[in-house]
């Protein structure tokens, strides 16, 4: 195949698509250069074999350390296993692509993005979202796309498309958008208590550029003219009559119940019985259905029955669209660790640990970027057992990578300058209990712990996420959703912030894409939501402890005649070994 290219000015630079040119026994392959940044993305298809009844979708994303002209970290000198921007750029790849899948297309479907070169202002994560959206596009996959994705910035009170590294040290708000033509089916944000109609504003701009990605990939698209090829395989129509005639009315039932664990076995029974009489035990010829096809009709009819429910004013647990479950919030649980908390929200439980730690304690970050140190970590921990399940127990998953980097997000707007606060912090949030949002618990608990220790941050910050069901044009917002409106419905919007403003949000959706005027209305009555948090909050602990722990180190800062440091030091580091001896202290 020849080589095709389009290109687009966006943001002062020209992004270029092309393919045709390498890569050429993957099914689609688009090599994607804006300014001196460029990343090779590609996707692979192959049946579906194993007789799986969900969509295999694995997304990869590299960064070569040669794409920046440096030796990679480490003894061995060879890329190792994927960090952390590595793997939130997979999730962040992932998330708008997904829902834009045909129903009943289960093939197996392996996007690969690798950054070849960096030239240290364009962030390559965009343009792999960008890249894998036009592989899938001029590939045979039946992707119902393309979408677009974009950076915004706001510098100076002004709106920046696709800000570079300088602009984004400046910026009050990093924003990304991303999502097909007609609306946005993801978002990230971390920005500096920004109010949430200059947000909405944001996602607005980006959507215009969205849009406009959308056409370039189109032009690309209509140069391949590829093929589109797929077979329905889920249930049949006759077998999805069957299903809902059994068990629509037991399962509405159930839907009722209130408690999670109690809701969930009567569900477990219904499907059960339903599975014995479709595919009875002692049956002498072949069973009518397959019993991948029973459960996604089952599976069909349960989100039917749901959303029917939700949008007739009935959630699971009895709730109206804006009421949040029970809070309850506690500090200082833990006496040994530096400041601690729990924080529940109906059966979702989070109890969160802070710990401060010298300059020694920074995590020092090499990628492809300069190396730098990190004052600020939160970890998130989701156990098998906050949601009453065996599974083995292993490193964190990409799940809980992204959860604790969006909290950390959301806290990092109001934590002290290091010259006010020197301290290394970390949190580390293990999650107790899970029916919803555990991420938004983590920095409701995130905040109360850093108080408890006595971290001089502004105010405390607050998530809660906000659900959607809609269905021939009646739509409903739930406030603080459970896992099955999650599970069932059409969005997850969490949105974090302090009383001053927004500072972090996460979108992901389970349809097509958001209008305008939706993202808008959930933006107001998330921050409605936030008062209410930060009116229980603020009953625990309103301002920050005087005192650290005891138990933390103590940090002393001496200022010396630069030209005397080396007196300090002593030759070959002697005098400071010495007073590092004699005082117990550790000089940094």
């Amino acid at each position: 195949m020849e080589s095709k290219k389009v290109e687009l000015e966006i943001g002062g630079r020209t992004l270029t698509l092309e393919t045709g040119h390498i890569a050429r026994q993957a099914a689609g392959a688009v090599m994607v250069r804006y300014g001196d940044t460029m990343v090779l993305t590609t996707v692979v298809t192959a049946p579906n074999t194993r007789g799986l009844d969900f969509l295999p979708l694995y997304v990869d994303y590299r960064e070569m350390t040669y794409a920046a002209g440096k030796f990679p970290g480490g003894f061995f000198k060879r890329e190792g296993r994927p960090g952390t921007k590595e793997v939130l750029t997979c999730r962040l790849i992932d998330r708008p692509i997904r829902p834009l899948f045909p129903k009943g297309f289960t093939d197996e479907v392996q996007i690969q993005c690798i950054v070849m070169s960096y030239d240290g202002e364009n962030d390559p994560d965009v343009l792999a979202v960008i890249g894998s959206a036009a592989c899938l596009a001029i590939s045979p996959v039946p992707f119902e796309g393309p979408i677009g994705c974009v950076r915004v910035g706001r510098v100076d009170g002004e709106f920046v498309v696709m800000p570079t590294a300088a602009q984004l040290e400046q910026s009050e708000m990093e924003l990304l958008v991303a999502g097909p033509e007609e609306g946005v089916n993801m978002l990230e944000l971390g920005s500096m208590e920004v109010p949430h109609d200059i947000v909405a504003d944001g996602i607005e701009l980006g959507q215009s550029e969205v849009r406009r990605l959308c056409q370039m990939i189109n032009d690309l698209a209509a140069q391949v003219n590829p093929t589109k090829r797929w077979e329905y395989k889920g249930p049949s129509e006759e077998l999805m009559k069957l299903v809902w005639d059994r068990v629509a009315e037991p399962l509405r039932q159930a839907k009722q119940i209130p408690g999670k664990v109690e809701r969930n076995e009567a569900m477990a029974k219904i499907r059960q019985e339903l599975m014995d009489a479709l595919l009875p035990a002692d049956a002498t010829e072949a069973p009518a259905y397959e019993p991948g096809h029973i459960g996604e009709a089952f599976y069909q009819t349960e989100k039917k029955v749901q959303r029917q429910l939700i949008l007739s004013g009935t959630r699971p647990d009895g709730r109206s669209p804006t009421e949040i479950r029970p809070l309850r919030s506690e500090i200082g649980v833990l006496p040994r660790t530096h400041g601690s908390a729990i924080f529940g929200r109906g059966e979702t439980q989070t109890l969160v640990a802070t710990t401060l730690g010298t300059i020694s304690d920074e995590q020092s970050v090499d990628g492809l970027t300069e190396e730098y140190n990190k004052k600020f970590m939160l970890h998130y921990n989701f156990p098998p057992f906050s949601v009453g399940e065996v599974k083995p127990i292993r490193g964190p998953g990409r799940r809980e990578i992204g959860h604790g980097a969006l909290a950390e997000k959301s806290l990092q707007a109001v934590l002290p300058a290091p010259d006010q606060f020197a301290y290394t912090i970390r949190l580390v949030s293990d999650i107790l209990e899970s029916n919803g949002s555990t991420s938004m618990a983590s920095v409701c608990g995130g905040s109360l712990a850093l108080m408890d220790a006595g971290v001089p941050i502004r105010s405390h910050v607050a998530g809660i996420s906000v659900g959607r069901v809609e269905e021939d044009g009646k739509e409903v917002l739930l406030t603080d959703i459970i896992g099955e409106e999650d599970f069932h419905g059409d969005m997850d919007f969490k949105v974090s912030g302090t009383v001053n403003g927004i500072t972090g949000i996460q979108l992901d959706c389970k349809t097509r894409a958001l209008p305008h005027d939706t993202i808008v209305r959930t933006l107001q009555q998330a921050v409605d939501g936030q008062k209410v948090l930060l009116e229980t909050m603020n009953a625990t602990i309103a301002q920050p402890r005087p005192e650290i722990s005891q138990y933390a180190p103590r940090l002393l800062t001496i200022k010396i005649n630069p030209e005397k440091i080396g007196k300090v030091i002593g030759p070959g580091g002697k005098m400071i070994r010495s007073i590092t001896e004699q005082s117990g202290a550790s000089l940094d």
